[in-house]
């Protein structure tokens, strides 16, 4: 059941968000979760899942409680999703909830996956354990917060990130002979911390042609994405960066059935993977290979192409986010799609246009 959430609950629910954060970038495919457990008004545990394969944030909580002494029976767990009730990499965090004793749990968010999607829940509650969920500002953060881990479980497709940079006067490339870039380099910067937070990356062939770009998170100690190219006719140049550095991730092509079969075996040969993406245009192209890039595992596509490939995805009605880079105003004119939800904040000399079509 949803519960309003008092004012103390919604102060340890955002805490835990914000615990859930420090995830970002290295847990994917699975979701970002923080948890804090609460006693007699004192925070005596948080945690949150910190890697693929680590503990999860209920059971970091608990781990960080005991390390205090603290014994976290009858206290209250504010979590950011469901606990889980499956073995997978770890145990199932449900079981680790009753036997420490907690006697509440108030839950941010479900988890629409089919092997978990209120089970956790009823266990606790079968186990004599207090269990909500709650309700607004918090409750939608939450969601938020696992877009692409929602999306992947209902409908088993990536979230599609579009992010483009134009001109004062809407242009996305500069003339021959100037800079290349359009954005700031704040606005750089932040476009290598999204990459980073990416499962893959994917350009259309025209900008690799272009720019012969490395499609790379260049941060620190970053998770590089897989790199896919949108090349119907398998013309990625052999001595692309692309493939000169496949050392740092994956290159996957989509190609169309009809492309050279020596170009796609070339690339093959090249240490490329070579995807054929079925069907008579280029959304059934699209879909497909969306389908295949889910059935892999990749939960978030940041779409980096030009006016081609976005267009193209639009046109599919495959974007579920977009992000602008305008240099000193919102594009104007009318929007292709109507959004669910748009805001602008400024980068350096940049201003950045965020606009959500889905919520899932």
């Amino acid at each position: 059941m949803s519960s309003q959430v008092t004012a103390a609950d919604a102060t340890y629910l955002r805490r835990a968000l914000e615990l859930a954060e420090f995830g970002r970038g290295k847990v994917s495919p699975n979701p970002l979760v923080g948890a804090v457990i609460v006693r007699d008004g004192e925070v005596i545990g948080e945690g949150f899942h910190a890697e693929l394969g680590g503990l999860h944030a209920e059971r970091a909580a608990l781990e960080d409680a005991w390390a205090k002494g603290e014994d976290p029976a009858g206290a209250t767990m504010y979590v950011t999703l469901e606990p889980c009730a499956h073995q997978g990499r770890q145990p199932p965090c449900a079981d680790a909830l009753l036997e420490a004793g907690i006697s509440r749990v108030l839950i941010a968010s479900d988890d629409p996956s089919e092997k978990a999607s209120g089970r956790g829940p009823g266990i606790l509650r079968d186990g004599g354990v207090e269990v909500d969920f709650a309700a607004g500002a918090e409750a939608s953060a939450a969601r938020l917060l696992n877009q692409p881990f929602r999306k992947h479980a209902r409908t088993g497709l990536p979230l599609v990130t579009l992010k483009l940079a134009t001109s004062r006067d809407g242009r996305t490339t500069t003339p021959p002979g100037e800079s290349p870039w359009i954005s700031g380099p704040e606005s750089r910067e932040l476009v290598h911390r999204w990459r980073a937070e990416s499962d893959a990356i994917a350009v259309g062939i025209g900008t690799v042609l272009a720019d012969d770009p490395l499609l790379t998170a260049r941060l620190p100690g970053a998770r590089q994405p897989v790199r896919v190219v949108f090349d119907s006719r398998a013309r990625l140049p052999l001595d692309s960066q692309l493939l000169a550095t496949l050392e740092a991730s994956p290159v996957l092509v989509v190609t169309a059935p009809e492309a050279d079969p020596a170009r796609t075996a070339a690339l093959r040969d090249a240490g490329a993977e070579v995807l054929v993406a079925g069907g008579a245009t280029s959304a059934d192209r699209i879909s497909s290979a969306l389908s295949e890039l889910g059935r892999r595992g990749i939960t978030s596509l940041f779409l980096e192409g030009g006016q081609t490939l976005a267009s193209a995805f639009s046109d599919a009605d495959q974007l579920d986010e977009s992000r602008i880079f305008v240099a000193s105003r919102a594009v104007t004119g009318p929007a292709r799609r109507s959004a669910l939800a748009r805001s602008v904040e400024q980068i350096g000399e940049d201003e950045l246009t965020t606009t959500r079509f889905r919520e899932w």
